[in-house]
């Protein structure tokens, strides 16, 4: 038995739960009870509450070692105000119980709990799935992920292991971030998760035309989730050819080579910066959408896109940079004041993605409903906060206004388009009615931009021509070099 008082923060039945686990196994410590929230009960049959959290703060001393926060979906927003309470108490440990950490069998485990992260307390409701019925369509299918290594793509090749895939394509070009999501999925097998699930690694670039059509007639993969992109803003904007090459061109490989070959789905994964984009990355990923649809046509595939906003903890997202920035004593850089953003936690995102992929008809669009956008300034003020400082006294914050390519605010579709809900209340159809771009002529005009041609060389990696170009079919773009 581990020598550790340790007490449980929430009401609810996951809390419960917990408290059940580290009675009965004691190998984690000693249950010394909850601390209730507010006036709310807690759940199951009475059990000792230590203490109670009002108002932002313990009503008694408390004398534990470590305090897990487990609280129900309605209460999670809380959670800052909590771990702030906690920290006045100086308990030396404070862990948090995800609340999406058991989505297959909607169990709490004590092993699932983990340090508390600045994305817990950024007072948001998280979208609450059952996954184990959403992912029952690709339960046996053979599923390829591009990006594997990637923020989203590695994070649904872990629920699709969780959930009964038979073979996992993963897909990168990048050999560390392909060893690390196939290193981290055997060892997942290795505990029994997804064991029967076979995992092939595919180190190749979707820019290899040829070599796309060769891997996909190999893999006879049932499911594609298309995630790998180039993604940042300000380098997209330093190396726009090389963008357009790896987002666009590369994705016209890969929905050629699955029209020639049996595949069910292809779902790409967007971005609210395909709307009305200012930038070269976001007229990227506007190009790929309408290319995806455009495949739709005389093809038994569902193809689909989901489009979604931020996803905290990514990599190249803002709370890593103001992680870092804040151990090296700031300042945190900022944009400007008025600067806001969708966030949405990476499971959760995955997860929604996912379930769109079984719910999506043909020639669809997809929006995963964000919530509320987030005021970056407040978050980074949270983010201070969080790391025991305060904003401006200890850490200071900078603005160092908007880079190319960069929105004050981000919008989830274009005001002349609407959204209808969909059964899933955290899912919307989007209903188109911008006419979609001519990408067989964008890209006849990009080609000799992209890929030289003894025939066009002056035009052969030609930044000016290449956003001249793009401005004349998407005028919301920034061409000023």
């Amino acid at each position: 038995m581990v020598d550790k008082k340790v007490a449980i923060a929430g009401t609810g039945e996951k809390a419960y739960e917990l408290a059940d686990e580290i009675t009965k196994k004691k190998i984690f410590g000693d249950f010394n009870g909850f601390i209730a929230i507010e006036d709310f009960p807690v759940y199951g049959e009475c059990r000792p509450v230590i203490s109670r959290i009002v108002d932002g703060a313990l009503i008694s001393p408390l004398s534990v070692d470590e305090v897990i926060i487990s609280l129900p979906l309605e209460l999670v927003d809380l959670t800052g105000e909590v771990f702030e309470a906690l920290q006045k108490a100086k308990i030396p440990s404070i862990k948090v119980l995800p609340p999406l950490s058991s989505l297959i069998d909607n169990k709490a485990h004590i092993i699932q709990t983990r340090e508390i992260e600045p994305e817990d307390i950024l007072e948001r409701k998280p979208v609450s799935l059952n996954l184990e019925k959403s992912i029952e369509y690709l339960k046996g299918e053979r599923v390829l992920i591009t990006g594997a290594g990637g923020s989203i793509g590695s994070e649904i090749a872990r629920q699709l292991l969780k959930g009964g895939a038979e073979r996992l394509y993963l897909f990168d070009h990048n050999e560390d971030s392909l060893y690390q999501i196939e290193k981290e999925l055997r060892i997942l097998q290795s505990e029994g998760i997804g064991s029967n699930a076979v995992i092939v690694p595919i180190l190749g670039d979707l820019k290899d035309k040829s070599y796309v059509f060769y891997i996909l007639k190999r893999l006879h993969a049932d499911v594609i989730f298309h995630c790998a992109a180039f993604k940042h803003v300000p380098i997209a904007e330093n190396n726009p050819i090389a963008v357009i090459e790896n987002n666009v061109f590369a994705t016209r490989n890969l929905l050629e080579a699955s029209s020639q070959y049996e595949l069910n789905r292809f779902v790409l994964i967007s971005t609210d910066k395909a709307v009305e984009p200012s930038g070269l990355y976001g007229c990227s990923k506007k190009i790929c959408e309408d290319l995806v649809l455009k495949f739709c046509s005389g093809n038994s595939c569902k193809y689909m896109v989901v489009r979604f906003g931020n996803v905290l903890g990514s990599r190249g997202s803002i709370i890593p940079l103001f992680k870092e920035q804040i151990r090296k004593g700031g300042p945190l850089t900022v944009t400007h004041r008025e600067a806001s953003r969708y966030f949405m936690t990476i499971p959760e995102a995955v997860s929604l993605v996912i379930k769109t992929g079984g719910l999506g008809e043909n020639h669809q669009t997809y929006i995963l409903d964000m919530g509320e956008p987030v005021n970056i300034r407040d978050l980074a003020i949270k983010m201070i906060r969080f790391s025991g400082y305060e904003a401006d006294r200890d850490i200071k914050i900078e603005y160092t206004g908007l880079r190319k390519g960069e929105k004050l605010s981000e919008r989830l579709y274009d005001t002349e388009d609407a959204i209808i809900r969909t059964p899933d209340k955290d899912i919307y159809l989007l209903e188109r009615h911008k006419q979609a771009l001519d990408t067989d002529q964008l890209l006849a005009q990009l080609s000799p931009i992209v890929y030289y041609s003894s025939n066009d060389e002056e035009l052969y990696r030609n930044r000016k021509e290449l956003y001249k170009i793009i401005n004349r079919y998407i005028p919301s773009l920034d061409a000023n070099l």
